[in-house]
């Protein structure tokens, strides 16, 4: 299934799609060269954002928690994807230590753990589940609502190594993002493969340097396939010294969204598009949807209330703001039952291997819909996004518009890659 897309600007994005349909030969050598210099990360998703003119990342996660949500038929493709990079970093490997987020009351995180899990085992890892839970007296059954069960284990530090009773592992797996910190037990480990590595975590991890990479990779791509970047690439600027509580930074904060809110609204001109500009004003560092609001003019930065200014001011685990990024607003025209809509993508090493829509009721096209109420479940992509459609001739139907964020979200897969060689 794919959203009705609800804009009479669809000309420009089937352009799109049609540009990177003619040339997906040349796309996908071009993508083959460049993993050959640079190893994509364990696993990664991406949230997409399709206005009908410009199809770009807005967020990439190098610790996603949806594997839940991906469309069953995709498992033999998780499976492979999941051999390939795990030869690439522990071709010896046969033990292998999950580490989860603490939340143990997220049913459906719990699930996303069970199928990581289940991937991995297909792969001929024998796998257990170690908590950095600080309290877990010892081996924890949890019960999931799919009549699964997994078993939470306290990690054990034997030395320089990391595991769980009787278990010591070649390598580690994180579905954890630290964003409480790099935990003592993790650090200076010998001999043990930490994927994503302990700098991919919010402790270290920050947005501006993702999008900094994607920036160049944008434009070596954009000059290799004869587009203009910006169709692909959301412009973005970064405010370093933050305070919202103190009102600290406002002046740097109103000069920068008014700086990319000018920079969008050239290109609206030059494109004859007549929407609104609009900037995303988001915490550098965390996830979850915190720390995030939307801006159409500058006087909203300068006249935020205290509730305003509390909500952006700490992310998860209590986080304070202290460096924000100012991104360009896509708007969202893809919709389903009126509800807008926006895709996530989901690699494993560098294979696309599926995807869903993230669906929000109450949310309009212009907003972020990374927020409570959202839903995933009853859009799992009945396609790849790695298998165009030649023959069928309509850029826009579902294989064609798949490949077409598959194209992008390894774009920002590949930006990431960078990030972390960079950021290492």
């Amino acid at each position: 299934m794919v959203p009705h897309l609800t804009t009479a600007l669809t000309g420009p994005l089937l352009e799109l799609e049609r540009r990177f349909l003619e040339a997906s030969p040349q796309i996908e050598h071009w993508l083959r060269g460049q993993w050959l210099e640079h190893t994509p990360p364990f696993y990664s998703s991406v949230d997409l954002r399709n206005s009908g003119f410009k199809l770009a990342p807005v967020d990439t996660n190098l610790f996603p928690g949806g594997f839940n949500n991906l469309n069953p038929a995709f498992l033999p493709l998780c499976v492979q994807a999941a051999m390939s990079a795990i030869e690439k970093f522990c071709p010896e490997a046969r033990r292998l230590l999950l580490i989860p987020e603490n939340h143990t009351r997220n049913q459906f995180y719990l699930q996303n753990v069970a199928q990581i899990a289940a991937v991995l085992k297909q792969t001929g890892l024998e796998v257990r589940i170690g908590s950095l839970i600080p309290d877990l007296a010892g081996p924890t059954p949890v019960d999931l609502p799919n009549g699964q069960q997994l078993l939470l284990e306290p990690l054990v530090r034997n030395g320089n190594r990391v595991g769980v009773a009787g278990f010591e592992p070649c390598a580690i797996l994180l579905n954890n993002d630290l964003s409480a910190g790099i935990p003592e037990i993790l650090g200076n480990l010998d001999e043990q493969y930490v994927l994503p590595p302990l700098h991919a975590g919010w402790a270290v991890r920050r947005k501006s340097n993702h999008f900094a990479a994607y920036d160049q990779v944008a434009n070596d791509f954009a000059r290799e396939i004869g587009i203009d970047p910006w169709r692909i690439n959301p412009a973005f600027s970064v405010c370093r010294s933050i305070n919202f509580h103190e009102r600290q930074g406002e002046e740097c904060l109103a000069a920068n969204v008014q700086a990319v809110l000018d920079l969008v609204a050239e290109k609206y001109r030059e494109y004859g598009i007549a929407e609104t500009p609009y900037v995303v004003v988001k915490a550098d560092a965390g996830t979850y949807g915190m720390g995030v609001m939307t801006v159409r003019n500058v006087d909203e930065v300068i006249a935020l209330n205290r509730k305003q200014r509390n909500k952006m001011s700490v992310v998860k685990e209590g986080l304070e703001v202290s460096e924000v990024l100012i991104q360009e607003g896509v708007h969202s025209f893809e919709t389903v039952n009126d509800a807008v809509a926006e895709p996530v993508i989901y690699m494993i090493d560098r294979y696309v291997v599926g995807g869903f829509y993230r669906v929000h009721t109450g949310r309009g096209k212009d907003e972020n819909l990374n927020a409570p109420g959202m839903h995933f479940e009853p859009l799992a992509f009945e396609t790849g996004c790695n298998l165009p459609d030649y023959r069928c001739g309509n850029p826009d139907s579902p294989p064609n518009r798949f490949y077409a964020y598959g194209v992008v979200a390894r774009l920002a897969c590949l930006a990431a890659a960078v990030e972390l060689e960079n950021t290492g």
